[in-house]
């Protein structure tokens, strides 16, 4: 009876169930007896039926029923009258337009099937990739050209013509191309073809365009700005940019606060609107290029493994398989991806086409990997995140690999806010040209102190792309070499990596300056294209170009980050 006494005064003084009446019941020694003897099986059923409930209450109890109410204070969460406010109903992040999320994991970056030059371009190591967000197809000239009539409405001229593609590059001194030159960009023939002729630099700005877009339509669905303020209210001093938004609201669109007045406030004119802060939910990552890592196990398609081993099946190109042709029975011997098959033969012969296609081809042509990613092999190579060098650290980082950190902070002013840029600031590319990289309405951001790095382990400065490659520390006079960060932004390394600088007219100073071509300045991209052998279709092969330039074979799609739960659902 002890224990069942204890039990029962568990249940009751923890989860508020009163059953003591049911057993406990002083009629004396001989009553109790009798008693005893007839509860016997009904109490067995009702400690039975009363444990069940118990552990539910229990389990549930752990949590407050009430997402509003604090689970460390008891106080009420999103009070009408103040206090804390949080976004308690968030039901997690969905993919933005022409996106698909990739499930993270481990794979083996840097595993060529095919390597005769040996090059050592490669170190095969064993990565794991946090999960993410991914275009389906390549950025297209459609897509593209939104963006520049976006320009061309609401930023100065010069900026507009920076973000220009260079419809040049299909010129050849030994083949006509005109046609393309003229239409390629602009002819609605070729609107959902992917847009090329784009520098990484106008890429990534692009991304950051996009992200502004793309949040601003948020926060307009919401309430939190006017309706149709992105049409009406935009200027080249009027714009919206999300960093701004964030971390000082009061600038957005130029300071016109009534634009920051949709739905949700309600409040008099004489009080600032309401404002959504990342708490609230609705502040998404931005858009940006994806990492070599990232790209690398996005073509791969690793979904596969789950079924068939990638390593038993060698598994060389994103569909799974050695060979370029589908073995479908009904689409038999078709081409899986858009490449140069050999000299002088990019499409195949006429009424049999190889692959449909002779440049580039229409966006989803072919089939999609196991992610559902298409062109992830051939078509357009890719432009990626990553500053090339050719070794691979993964002794010092399995985990989200990238080269390319380059740590900043925003300006603070004397009114200790961040300062947001009234200016247009342009990066100088090697053919002369100008390209923004900060426009008016963004805030400014610099570099690291002394104080911010003090005492981290991680890094010790703002610049990181050189780590433990071709800074003062891994050069051969380390010791007469000191870091400077302005040579660097110059494309001058240091000692080991001296490549040309592209500015530079005097041919005798290039020659006695240059070792190499390989600068801080140079990018990896992937994937092989239209005009690239089978060779370059296997994502782990990877080259270089510089970040300042184009071609006619590389594009580009974007990237988000997930965050919160790895997938997509929730173990319950």
């Amino acid at each position: 009876m002890l224990n069942v006494f204890l039990l029962n005064q568990y249940v009751a003084n923890n989860c508020k169930v009163t059953i003591n009446y049911y057993i406990w019941i002083p009629f004396g020694n001989n009553l109790m007896i009798i008693m005893k003897k007839k509860l016997n099986l009904y109490y067995s059923i009702l400690l039975s039926f009363v444990l069940l409930f118990s552990f539910n209450s229990c389990n549930k109890s752990q949590f407050s029923n009430n997402k509003n109410i604090s689970s460390a204070t008891g106080w009420n969460i999103n009070s009408k009258k103040g206090g804390f406010q949080y976004n308690t109903n968030f039901k997690g992040q969905t993919a933005p337009p022409n996106m698909v999320l990739i499930d993270g994991g481990t794979y083996t970056k840097g595993r060529v099937q095919d390597d005769p030059m040996r090059d050592w371009n490669n170190s095969a190591n064993q990565q794991h990739v946090q999960s993410f967000y991914m275009d389906i197809t390549e950025v297209t000239n459609l897509m593209y050209l939104e963006y520049l009539d976006w320009l061309k409405r609401n930023r100065s001229y010069d900026i507009y013509l920076g973000a220009l593609p260079d419809t040049l590059v299909w010129r050849n001194k030994l083949g006509y191309a005109e046609d393309m030159v003229n239409n390629y960009l602009r002819n609605p023939a070729f609107a959902n073809y992917p847009v090329v002729g784009v520098k990484w630099l106008q890429a990534t700005e692009y991304a950051e365009w996009r992200s502004d877009r793309y949040q601003e339509l948020i926060l307009e669905k919401e309430g939190f700005i006017v309706r149709d303020a992105k049409l009406d209210s935009v200027n080249n001093s009027s714009t919206f940019n999300i960093d701004t938004y964030v971390v000082n609201p009061n600038k957005s669109y130029g300071g016109n606060l009534e634009v920051l007045r949709g739905k949700r406030s309600r409040t008099p004119d004489t009080l600032p609107p309401s404002t959504a802060n990342r708490e609230s939910g609705y502040i998404s990552p931005k858009f940006r290029l994806p990492t070599e890592s990232e790209w690398e196990y996005a073509a791969l398609g690793l979904k596969e493994v789950r079924d068939f081993n990638v390593y038993k099946a060698r598994k060389k190109y994103p569909w799974q398989g050695q060979y370029t042709r589908t073995g479908k029975r009904r689409n038999l011997g078709d081409q899986l991806a858009n490449f140069k098959n050999s000299d002088g033969d990019y499409g195949g012969i006429a009424g049999w086409s190889d692959d449909g296609a002779d440049i580039t081809n229409q966006v989803g042509s072919y089939e999609a990997n196991a992610f559902g990613l298409y062109d992830m092999a051939g078509n357009v190579a890719e432009w990626v995140a990553d500053v090339y060098r050719p070794i691979i650290d993964d002794e010092f980082n399995d985990f989200n690999y990238f080269r390319g950190n380059d740590y900043k902070k925003y300006q603070i002013g004397e009114d200790g806010k961040a300062v947001v840029a009234s200016e247009t600031e342009y990066k100088t590319l090697s053919n002369g040209k100008k390209v923004a990289v900060v426009q008016p309405g963004e805030l400014i951001m610099v570099d690291l102190d002394s104080s911010d790095v003090r005492a981290r382990t991680q890094y010790d400065k703002s610049y990181n792309v050189n780590f433990r490659d071709g800074d003062y520390r891994s050069s051969r006079n380390y010791m007469t070499e000191r870091y400077d960060r302005v040579k660097e932004e110059e494309g001058e390394t240091q000692t080991m990596y001296k490549s040309p600088d592209m500015l530079e007219t005097d041919p005798e100073k290039m020659e006695n300056n240059a070792t190499t071509l390989i600068s801080d300045q140079v990018r990896v991209y992937k994937g092989g294209s239209w005009k690239d052998r089978a060779y370059w279709l296997d994502p782990a092969q990877r080259r270089f170009y510089p970040q300042d330039q184009a071609t006619d074979f590389i594009g580009f799609r974007c990237a988000m980050s997930r965050i919160g739960t790895k997938n997509s659902f929730s173990k319950k």
